[in-house]
């Protein structure tokens, strides 16, 4: 499991599977969204399967599939709706962590400025710089 924090609050990482979920809930993390959608993983790995173990370990488990370069108002809010509906650190998941960090950035380029969240994800190991315009647009969308 390779977990990189964003913030103290909110984490991405790639794919997890089922016997991670007790070290997720040891790491602190009470939500995990799964931001990868079904077709792109194995049955063992799709959200079912990962929730049902998340939800045994306690965990609050939030389905909201990121199609690679579909970043729609819907799916902002929903991201959006499911890290403020979370009562602890925030967990999400893709293939590689990178569409969980995008939405992310996205939904916090207004408060923490575009070098703010570019700043943030380059420290965990993705660079989105050639994404600047969109998270500029997105800073004046919210």
């Amino acid at each position: 499991m390779d977990i990189r924090p964003l913030t103290p609050a909110y984490a991405v990482s790639p794919q997890i599977a089922v016997q991670d979920m007790p070290a997720i809930r040891q790491a602190g993390f009470t939500t995990i969204i799964c931001n990868r959608p079904d077709p792109e993983v194995p049955a063992e790995l799709q959200a079912d399967a990962i929730r049902a173990a998340a939800e045994a370990e306690g965990l609050r488990f939030v389905v909201n599939p990121v199609v690679p370069g579909s970043f729609s108002p819907a799916l902002l809010d929903a991201q959006e709706a499911a890290i403020g509906g979370s009562d602890g650190p925030v967990l999400a998941y893709c293939a590689s962590g990178n569409r969980s960090a995008i939405v992310w950035s996205m939904l916090n380029a207004a408060t923490l400025g575009v070098d703010g969240v570019l700043t943030a994800t380059r420290n965990a190991g993705y660079d989105h710089s050639p994404l600047r315009a969109g998270f500029e647009a997105a800073a004046k969308a919210r």
